[in-house]
């Protein structure tokens, strides 16, 4: 079976000889793409978006139009801050001043508007949205390759902050959309919905999403450099 890594190195290339990649080069990061703000505006049609409070969102390029209107749709907006080295951010839009919302959104802005949250104090998350390298059919993702969406999943999964019904959903570029299957782990994040700028795809997962963190499949060095993780290591193991 292909190896996400192949996936990869098809999709970036693909992206860039068709054109549809934008700034910066799509290589070794979720790539941000062109039509990323149609994408998120078939998102916002969804029962699932307009019935959420609660988003969980990734801090990457091509979902900041998802950012930006969860905060002007006043839903508590939770931003992942990059490479989990902050924790989670909480947005709420109703402290951040109207013309201080497409700042809010970034990265930096999330720094200044947000705060920093323990897990165990997050709100319920209602609907989450992430990035993907590739996504196909069953629901089977492709990150840049880092593991920090699996990641974050299972920290608020194993404090109830999510459930398995909980609806993940990633937005991409329409040749991001593959119909074959590749190598997975257990750890692997499943989308139930695939966005793009032309089309709504509803997927058919083939097993359930992750519930816990598996420890016996992190590095060392993977613990040591997300300090959450870390934290949770130590309050396991008593040191």
């Amino acid at each position: 079976m292909i190896s996400k890594d192949e996936v990869r190195k098809l999709i970036w290339r693909k992206m860039v000889e068709l054109n549809v990649s934008r700034f910066p080069p799509p290589f070794g990061r979720i790539p941000n793409f062109v039509g990323a703000e149609e994408a998120a505006k078939k998102l916002f049609t969804t029962d699932m978006w307009m019935k959420a409070e609660t988003v969980k969102v990734n801090p990457d390029s091509p979902q900041s139009p998802v950012r930006l209107k969860a905060l002007e749709d006043a839903k508590t907006l939770i931003m992942p801050t990059p490479r989990l080295k902050n924790g989670f951010l909480l947005l709420e839009p109703r402290s951040i001043p109207e013309e201080r919302r497409v700042l809010a959104s970034t990265i930096r802005g999330a720094f200044i508007f947000g705060k920093r949250v323990d897990v165990k104090d997050l709100p319920k998350i209602d609907l989450v949205v992430v990035g993907s390298v590739a996504v196909n059919i069953f629901g089977e993702r492709i990150g840049k390759g880092e593991g920090y969406s699996e990641i974050e999943w299972a920290l608020v999964r194993e404090d109830d902050k999510v459930e398995e019904n909980t609806p993940i959903v990633t937005t991409v570029h329409d040749i991001q959309v593959i119909d074959f299957r590749f190598e997975t782990k257990d750890y692997d994040l499943l989308v139930n919905w695939i966005i793009t700028p032309t089309k709504i795809i509803k997927t058919n997962p083939i097993s359930e999403k992750p519930k816990r963190i598996y420890w016996n499949m992190l590095s060392e060095n993977k613990i040591k450099e997300i300090p959450i993780l870390l934290e949770k290591w130590k309050n396991i193991h008593n040191i």
